[in-house]
């Protein structure tokens, strides 16, 4: 099935109070849950079914798992037991520590949590076998239900669990996020930034701790205090290493959160320490400032206990700042959007989103190594206005999101490798041509193409105007995206698209009236003039000045098509046929363009002229309807706004 998505106007971001209902029956969780009630019969999720579809898609489960409800587990199940805290996700049987560093993350910020895990649900006397959870998704809240049956195996969880026994908000959360990727198994591997995209419609930044910036520690005491979701991890050399215990108790390639930062005085001095979460709910550092280590002894009670400080195999575990510099790797910060955070909130993001897709043959170009495509690929307009306090620059964000690629990947679909590049307008409006690119730099771009789900950076730029560019590594790869242009000012996004006019008519009057003689009576309006409505009498007879009309589009659109089929085989590459319009006086929506190229052009993204011919009085024929619309329906035409 072909990428197709209608271009949108830029929007704020959605606010989860308005998150939409997912169930295939169309009914919200408490039409569900009422009926459930009513009918006496605990809830069973048809589109989330006990069996092993929803456990894997490409191997077959490796014990015989049985699903049951948690009252089938335990006496006395509770849905949060003395509140939901991070100790209480514990890894299980499934590769998705990254998750789970997410989810001990979510639960440092009551709000975040209490949207993503609605608190209102309980195994009381409203019980009926059905939960509910919230995540984003591409500038959209969605309402996720599950009914509670997980798997297990010899009467305990398969997989996420609490420490608790009786707690299950964890295991149905990881459950909720499984349905919503379509399997258990689709949660394997991943980075921990975009589940906590997903619970927090944030936007995330990726720092390697052995280039960070010198006031690193102020960047994540920051992040901490506005409640941002912070990860770490160690980098591995080889598959060989994942998961590989090091002598300090610290475990290669696997994710963790982080939990506080802080300082403490010892010997006289302050010396900052920062804490962290395995979510395994256990293997710790054993290095200076670990649980059981000679510094905390010259610490005062007082000191740990506002530190949270306890001697205990929890997975939780304080080092000195510069140990954790010099034994971790990456660090991922999820800035939350202005809905995330509470009005007492000094910092508050400015944010643009812009929806958008990458389509074979017409709007997939690759990257600029594939200079004879890449001007093909969605353009976008930014207009950067407010400086910086007390700066020459404007701060931005920006993020490229690739869409539902966990989702598909029961279908073969893998990560696509992607990035963008920002270039200075030219100061036209319009779709910037091959040659514009072949002769500007960029004057920012992404700091690498990568296959991740999401590509973000921050940039200073002078006030201006920009374009910028979205892309594949590789041309010809089809994907739905999401853009997010978060600003710490306001400033806006434009989107102008204004047609270029028609030219002017020569003047071979004399010419054509000698013609237009010689076949007068002669040249019907049928077939091709009545689809192009050239003919306007109703005789089904073209008049001279009809006839006029016509041989001069003629003239001009042979001539385009010639100027297009570089090779001279009779036909021209699709990815050409944005300019080859624009030459004949229409600019079109990405949306627009992609269906013109699915109808004409052939498997090799070649179009032949009758082809093109047929498209352009089709256009004719549409421009002259869409001319007479009222202008009240000015918006259902105006198909371009929010790309160049």
């Amino acid at each position: 099935m072909p990428y197709l998505y209608r271009d949108l106007k830029p929007r704020s971001p959605a606010l989860p109070s308005a998150a939409c209902a997912t169930h295939s029956s169309g009914k919200a969780y408490k039409k569900l849950k009422q009926e459930c009630l009513s009918s006496g019969v605990l809830f069973e999720d048809p589109d989330f079914p006990a069996c092993d579809s929803s456990l894997f898609f490409s191997e077959k489960a490796p014990i015989p798992f049985i699903w049951k409800r948690p009252g089938d587990i335990v006496k006395d199940p509770k849905f949060i037991l003395g509140g939901a805290t991070r100790t209480d996700i514990c890894q299980g049987d499934l590769g998705d520590c990254w998750l789970l560093a997410a989810i001990a993350s979510l639960t440092l910020n009551e709000k975040t949590l209490a949207r993503v895990v609605p608190l209102d649900q309980n195994f009381g006397p409203d019980y009926a076998g059905i939960f509910h959870f919230q995540f984003w998704q591409h500038n959209e809240w969605l309402d996720v239900v599950i009914d509670d049956r997980l798997p297990t195996f010899n009467g305990r969880l398969v997989f996420l669990h609490s420490a608790e026994r009786n707690e299950f908000w964890s295991a149905l959360l990881e459950k909720a996020y499984a349905k919503l990727n379509g399997s258990y198994e689709a949660l394997k591997g991943g980075s921990t930034i975009e589940a906590m995209e997903d619970f927090t419609g944030g936007v995330g930044e990726m720092y390697e701790v052995k280039k960070a910036p010198d006031n690193f520690y102020e960047i994540l005491e920051k992040a901490l205090k506005r409640s941002s979701m912070v990860g770490c991890s160690i980098d591995t050399s080889s598959a060989a290493e994942s998961e590989a215990k090091t002598p300090f108790g610290l475990i290669k390639g696997h994710a963790y959160s982080v939990t506080g930062i802080d300082e403490v005085s010892y010997w006289g001095r302050q010396v900052q320490l920062i804490r962290i979460r395995n979510p395994w709910g256990q293997v710790e550092w054993n290095g200076p400032w670990s649980d059981n280590s000679l510094e905390w002894r010259s610490v005062s009670p007082s000191e740990q206990r506002r530190l949270s400080q306890a001697t205990r195999d929890d997975g939780e575990f304080w080092m000195k700042f510069e140990d954790f510099k010099v034994h971790f790797d990456k660090v991922e910060i999820c800035n939350l959007t202005p809905d995330a955070l509470d009005d007492s909130t000094a910092h508050k993001w400015e944010v643009t989103i812009h929806q958008g897709s990458w389509v074979r043959g017409s709007t997939a170009g690759g990257c600029r190594n594939f200079l004879e495509t890449f001007w093909t690929n969605p353009q976008i307009k930014l207009h950067l206005t407010e400086k910086d306090d007390g700066q020459d620059e404007c701060t931005f964000i920006v993020a490229l999101m690739q869409k539902d690629r966990r989702k598909l990947k029961k279908l073969g679909a893998e990560m696509l490798t992607i990035g963008y590049s920002i270039y200075e307008s030219p100061g036209r409006d319009g779709h910037l041509g091959k040659d514009f690119f072949r002769y500007h730099p960029s004057k920012a771009r992404s700091k690498t193409y990568i296959n991740l789900r999401e590509v973000s950076n921050r940039f200073k730029l002078p006030p201006g105007d920009y374009v910028l560019v979205p892309t594949t590594f590789e041309p010809h790869q089809e994907a739905d995206f999401c853009l997010r242009i978060f600003s710490e000012k306001k400033w806006l996004m434009l989107q102008p698209i204004n047609p270029t006019p028609s030219p002017q008519e020569t003047e071979e009057e004399k010419l054509f009236k000698a013609l237009f003689e010689q076949i007068s009576g002669k040249v019907s309006a049928k077939p091709l003039w009545v689809i192009a409505n050239y003919q306007t009498n109703g005789n089904g007879k073209l008049e001279f000045n009809e006839f006029k009309v016509f041989w001069e589009k003629m003239k001009k659109w042979i001539h385009i098509f010639l100027q297009f089929d570089f090779d001279k085989s009779g036909s021209m590459s699709s990815y050409e046929l944005r300019s080859a319009l624009k030459a004949a006086g229409y600019q079109l929506s990405n949306y627009l363009l992609q269906l013109i190229v699915l109808r004409y052009s052939d498997e090799q993204f070649q179009i032949d002229f009758d082809d093109f011919l047929n498209c352009l009085i089709r256009l004719e024929n549409a421009s002259r309807v869409f001319q007479a619309l009222s202008v009240k329906n000015k918006e259902y035409i105006n198909l371009n706004i929010g790309e160049v």
